[in-house]
């Protein structure tokens, strides 16, 4: 009989860790990527279209706005949920009929 050979491959399943760049974590790097690019596209159009300087704002604002934005959306969390304030007293519908 011959030895049993396993041959296989290892697999990489990664660190179970979410993905951080710069301090952004997971899907919000794509967020944050998404305003940059947002920025430098408003300052093209609006340094080809009205000056450089309407540009440069349109670049600092758009893309500082966008990553403020970012930064307060990653700060609540992943999953965020709507966090109520108050006490709710939920009515009991489906109460037993004392039987008799």
């Amino acid at each position: 009989m011959a030895p049993e050979d396993n041959r296989g491959f290892n697999v990489y399943k990664g660190l179970q860790k979410p993905l951080v760049f710069k301090s952004l974590k997971g899907r919000y790097i794509y967020w944050g990527l998404a305003s940059v690019l947002t920025g430098f596209f408003a300052a093209v159009v609006l340094s080809v279209s009205l000056n450089f300087f309407s540009g440069l704002v349109a670049l600092v604002i758009v893309t500082f706005g966008g990553m403020g934005f970012t930064a307060m959306q990653q700060k609540k969390g992943l999953h965020h949920k709507t966090k109520s304030k108050g006490v709710y007293i939920m009515p009991a519908q489906w109460r037993r009929s004392a039987r008799r």
